[in-house]
């Protein structure tokens, strides 16, 4: 399962945001968008778990948590259209 993890402290990297995520089981991949201008992240990115379920528990265990002095917003991602 896919998740979104938005306000997301600028400096971090995709490395650390799947280390916050494997608190919670298998992080397949982890990736903060960047701008491709900057090279800046934007402030948000995505997480794949290995299960529905350990993405499940770091949606409740993540959602609102202050993270580098950031609440994070977490949700299962919406499709690309």
């Amino acid at each position: 399962m896919v998740l979104y993890v938005g306000n997301v402290n600028f400096n971090l990297s995709s490395n650390d945001l799947g280390d916050i995520f494997s608190e919670f089981g298998k992080v397949v991949s982890a990736n903060i968008v960047m701008d491709r201008e900057t090279g800046r992240s934007k402030g948000f990115g995505f997480v794949e778990m290995g299960s529905k379920e350990e993405a499940r528990k770091a949606i409740h265990e993540l959602n609102g948590a202050l993270v580098e002095g950031r609440n994070l917003r977490v949700n299962e991602a919406r499709p690309r259209d």
